[in-house]
């Protein structure tokens, strides 16, 4: 049977008995990709899924949109069509997973499909099984990772048809698929859930942190300071899924002011202002801006200094200005805040590169960012200054202790934080 829900047109397929729950729901434009789709439904089906078909071809309504307006002089491009399909779909999709209907989703496509599919599944919550089959263009790839949790399978060969080469992807995309279903966390949680953000210059603050709140019993979830962790963070403590932030690694606003390719962008640090969460606040990185290779580093930055952290990373240490500019985004974001916060300063280093001895060692650049904090923060928030580096083991006590505090379960450590 078939139904049609907002601009998209979605057809029930039966696939054998299966415990899962919910099908898999597998989107398509089916004018183009439509032997593709039957050829991973059938997979799907032999797994034992039921899968739910989602056109979002555009050749159907531009044929409606020309009958129903035949004196219009414009007629929408695909691209726009498929613009308006994606976000009526978003809807349908959404409604579908509420429901129980669909617990997987599954898109197959090339370049604007693969944008279509990143606009689709961007209300589903985390975890929800998104899997994408996609010939497009790495860098739209990696673009629609930035946004979501979508696991990307690159067919690398283009999608025209099935052959010896589709079949071997569309296969393992549809047996993965099936295997999987979402599971919704449960309505009330028997533990605390504090967020943190890490990098890899900053991930002994983060196991410190871990372990000490560990011990009091709440649970630890660390994001990766890379833009899209920031970025995801921000999302899930505005869904309500935290109870606290230790916002240690605070690198993101970096690539924000000066350019770099790690940003979270405008919306980072304000999501635990919003909801009233406990948070902590610390300068982990900000001694850094990422960029690529080296040979992706802007012309504009030549002469500054750089050290390869990766093969395809390369650290650019922020400046005095820098510094200060940073220093006054985050007090400016703060101080939004009306549930409890404060800031943690380590007057010892900012990251593994910022210590005594350190290749980015630059005390007077690190206390720009204090002072900008200083100068533009509300009087309400406190700022601490400990006498350590963010790695030391005082200065992740400090961070747990007082969200601990904030959450009614301080330990024997330091509560007055």
């Amino acid at each position: 049977m078939s139904h049609h829900y907002a601009d998209g047109q979605v057809s029930l397929r039966d696939g054998s008995p299966s415990e899962l729950p919910g099908a898999v729901a597998i989107v398509a434009t089916l004018d183009t990709k439509g032997r593709e789709v039957s050829y991973l439904a059938n997979i799907i089906a032999t797994c034992g899924r039921k899968t739910v078909l989602i056109d979002i071809g555009t050749l159907r309504m531009a044929a409606r949109t020309k009958q129903a307006d035949g004196n219009c002089d414009r007629v929408a491009s695909p691209a726009e069509l498929l613009k308006e399909i994606a976000a009526t779909t978003r809807l349908t999709v959404r409604d579908l997973a509420a429901s129980g209907t669909i617990s997987a989703i599954v898109g197959v496509a090339g370049g604007k499909g693969s944008a279509a599919f990143g606009e689709i599944v961007s209300d589903l919550p985390y975890g929800f099984p998104k899997l994408l089959v996609s010939s497009a263009r790495p860098a739209l790839l990696a673009e629609l990772a930035i946004h979501n949790d979508i696991i990307l399978y690159p067919t690398l060969v283009d999608l025209f048809g099935i052959n010896t080469f589709t079949e071997r992807v569309l296969e393992n995309a549809g047996r993965a698929v099936a295997a999987m279903h979402y599971r919704p966390a449960k309505a009330s949680r028997n533990k605390k859930i504090v967020a943190i953000t890490a990098f890899g210059v900053t991930t002994p603050a983060a196991n410190l942190c871990m372990t000490c709140l560990g011990r009091a019993g709440v649970d630890a979830i660390v994001f990766p300071a890379n833009g899209a962790g920031g970025r995801k963070m921000e999302q899930l403590i505005a869904a309500g899924e935290f109870d606290a932030v230790i916002d240690l690694t605070t690198t993101e606003l970096a690539d924000e002011i000066v350019g770099g390719t790690a940003s979270a962008g405008p919306d980072r640090l304000k999501a635990a202002s919003r909801q009233l969460i406990p948070q902590v606040i610390a300068p982990g990185a900000i001694d850094v801006v990422n960029f690529g290779p080296p040979s992706s580093v802007p012309d504009q930055f030549r002469g500054r200094q750089f050290y390869s952290h990766t093969p395809y990373t390369t650290l650019m240490r922020t400046s005095i200005s820098e510094n200060e500019s940073i220093g006054r985004l985050t007090a400016e974001r703060l101080s939004r805040a009306e549930g409890p916060a404060i800031v943690l300063w380590p007057t010892k280093g900012v990251s593994d590169y910022d210590r005594d001895g350190g290749i980015f060692r630059n005390a007077d650049a690190d206390r720009a960012w204090l002072d900008a904090v200083k100068n533009h923060l509300a009087p309400k928030i406190t700022i601490r200054e400990l006498n350590c580096h963010i790695n030391d083991p005082d200065f992740a006590e400090a961070a747990a202790t007082w969200i601990l505090k904030q959450l009614g379960q301080e330990t024997d450590g330091d509560a007055d934080v």
